[in-house]
């Protein structure tokens, strides 16, 4: 195409190059085209000289201007010839275009030739261009896909590393197999479950280092092996329903050897124990008789709850007893213990919880047999309620692990010790109602033993009551209480005199005061009832106190001290009426405060009740003296008896004095 291309370029040239030479061609083309006649265009109209001068003198340095201007030639003719020759040269020029006319449509075909090749070459080169995009596209693609394969390998590669020691523990090898298939394997697993009934195994460490190696070939027998599996179920069941229930047999059996006895039917709070047999009175000083209504130290079973169950041999040898909430505390450790362990273990060994009910089935019985033979006997309130606690803590503990296999077992237990606990209770409320009263009293004014034995027991039970807020506790505490007041009043109306009746009650009711504020501050209601018969009785005293001593002053100070001097009254206070008073106290008002403090230190068992006794009735003779004081000054005459009169600072001194006894 390039050669073509050169070859029409050169045939241009040579036409141009013969134009110069258009003189020498004998075909005239002035006979076709006439003479050109210029004048005729220099006089039209249409042609305007504007600016000629202007064109002239730029044109003045032109050398060819110049030249024809020196030959003197007119222009307008030299024009003319130069036109002429112009219109020869484009006719002969027209004329080569002519000749070349064949080449010219061959060039211009070849052109348009290339021009079609040239398209189809940029269409092609075009696709290609697009070819190689995609394929660069592709290439990125690959690209990525490749590095993500490589990321997935090195993933599988650190995998494969991980699950290899895995996956050689789980490839059953080829001898395992063939016992599988053609051995007595599964006769092999019973004879491992019977391994748990040999004498002093550690079940919890075969069942663990043991039987769970076992555990995937009890999940295949569950799957495809249900008749044989089944018959490994029963096996182990049967197996561990008697041991377990050998195993808490032999501890019962155990534990009761260390029983201690605390209470019989006849240790109740308003039973004389002097009216009991000879036989009974020769088993007193074996029984701890404090333990029956006193808490004392049987709370601690409650700060001990999780400690480990007794060893029964090491406590037997040790000759140490225990009351039974001990007893009943270390046999339920033991249970949740035992329970919690198998049943965590029948859920991952069988992968099911119901077993546990079947193994336990046994278990249960032994316990239950052994505690119904217990509980009809039981006549320790304090001891029953203990036990009630203990099954409350015991709830939570289980609740805590989160384990509730003995959910039912307990609440049945719970159930079980309510009834009793009432029943006894009601015993100790029934011995005050009927309490023969001639038989209970003693000439003692001293706390009664029967009193006592109420405050230790209400104080037992009141602090065993703090936490958990029974309503059902306190209604029958005040069941209680109603009693134990009927019966208190009763024991004091044997007394011959009012003031021993008084004396008596206040030494019983500060004395139950005090072992309730023992029990720590939880008296409520009940401390606040005895502290106001406390002081209603306190003020009784006070006045039969000083009655005795001074009841002449007293009854002229209530009758007549009060009366108005002023008013026309038939008989009007006189120094006479009050003389023998105020010398009557100032002969033996000391000696009389005297008897006084050896009255109150003999009457009552309670020093420092009795001093603040003393002091108010000490205060109350002040209040006394003070208004005779003040009725005399109002007595015409009254300052006669002035020398008589006991300063009120001399008798402030005197109580004083007895104050710092305390």
């Amino acid at each position: 195409m390039t050669k073509m291309a050169d070859t029409a370029t050169n045939q241009v040239g040579n036409s141009y190059g013969e134009a110069n030479d258009s003189q020498e061609i004998a075909f005239d083309l002035g006979v076709f085209v006439g003479d050109l006649n210029f004048e005729e265009d220099v006089s039209s109209d249409d042609i305007s000289l504007e600016g000629l001068q202007k064109e002239l003198e730029e044109c003045r340095n032109d050398d060819v201007v110049a030249n024809i201007l020196s030959k003197g030639t007119k222009l307008r003719e030299y024009t003319k010839g130069v036109e002429n020759n112009l219109r020869q040269v484009e006719l002969d020029s027209i004329q080569d275009y002519i000749k070349e006319s064949d080449n010219l449509v061959s060039l211009h075909d070849q052109i348009r030739d290339c021009d079609s090749i040239l398209s189809q070459m940029e269409t092609l080169l075009s696709g290609f261009q697009a070819e190689i995009g995609s394929i660069s596209s592709d290439i990125k693609i690959l690209q990525e896909k490749s590095m993500d394969m490589g990321l997935k390998l090195k993933n599988r590669k650190v995998a494969e590393s991980k699950l290899a020691k895995f996956v050689e523990d789980i490839i059953v090898p080829p001898r395992m197999v063939d016992i599988i298939v053609d051995g007595e394997v599964f006769e092999f697993i019973v004879q491992k479950l019977y391994a748990l009934r040999k004498p002093k195994t550690n079940i919890q460490i075969l069942q663990q280092s043991v039987l769970l190696k076992y555990k995937y070939v009890v999940s295949f027998l569950k799957e495809h092996g249900k008749e044989v599996y089944i018959e490994v179920r029963a096996a182990y069941i049967d197996t561990m329903n008697k041991v377990l229930s050998a195993h808490f047999r032999a501890y019962i059996q155990a534990l009761e050897k260390l029983q201690l006895d605390i209470a019989t039917s006849s240790d109740l709070i308003g039973v004389d124990t002097r009216s009991t047999s000879l036989f009974s009175r020769g088993r007193e000083p074996l029984k701890n008789r404090s333990a029956v209504y006193a808490l004392g130290e049987r709370i601690s079973i409650l700060k001990e709850i999780d400690q480990p169950a007794l060893i029964p041999h090491i406590a037997e040898a040790s000759s140490t007893k225990y009351p039974y909430e001990v007893l009943f505390r270390s046999l339920h450790k033991l249970l949740m213990d035992t329970a919690s362990s198998e049943y965590l273990f029948c859920d991952d060994f069988f992968g099911e919880e119901t077993i546990f009910y079947e193994i336990f089935a046994g278990p249960f019985a032994v316990i239950d047999e052994h505690f119904n033979s217990i509980l009809p006997n039981c006549f320790d309130a304090i001891g029953l309620m203990l036990m009630i606690r203990i099954i409350y803590q015991h709830q939570l503990i289980m609740s805590r692990r989160r384990i509730p296999c003995l959910d039912s077992y307990l609440d049945k237990v719970n159930i079980s010790l309510w009834p009793r606990f009432k029943m006894v209770f009601d015993m100790h409320l029934n011995s005050l109602r009927n309490a023969n009263v001639r038989a209970l009293w003693e000439d003692d004014i001293h706390p009664h033993y029967v009193m006592r034995r109420y405050a230790e027991f209400t104080s037992s039970l009141i602090h065993l009551n703090v936490e958990y807020g029974d309503g059902q506790l306190e209604l029958n505490l005040e069941r209680l209480r109603m009693a134990i007041d009927d019966m208190l009043i009763k024991l004091a109306k044997t007394f011959s005199k009012t003031k021993l009746q008084t004396v008596f009650l206040i030494n019983n009711y500060d004395m139950t005061i005090s072992i309730l504020k023992e029990a720590g501050p939880e008296g409520g209601k009940i401390q606040l009832h005895f502290e106001e018969l406390l002081k209603s009785n306190t003020a009784i005293f006070v006045e039969e106190l000083l009655l005795e001593h001074f009841g002449d002053l007293i009854k002229f100070v209530k009758t007549r001290a009060s009366e108005d001097l002023s008013s026309s009254s038939e008989r009007l206070i006189t120094v006479a009426e009050v003389e023998p008073l105020v010398k009557d106290f100032a002969s033996r008002w000391k000696s009389a405060i005297e008897l006084m403090h050896k009255d109150v230190i003999t009457s009552f068992s309670n020093f420092l009740c009795g001093m603040e006794i003393l002091r108010a009735a000490l205060t109350q003779l002040l209040l006394y003296y003070t208004r005779l004081s003040d009725c005399i000054k109002r007595i015409p005459g009254g300052s006669a008896l002035n020398k008589d009169l006991v300063s009120i600072s001399s008798i402030m001194y005197e109580i004083r004095k007895y104050s710092r006894t305390f």
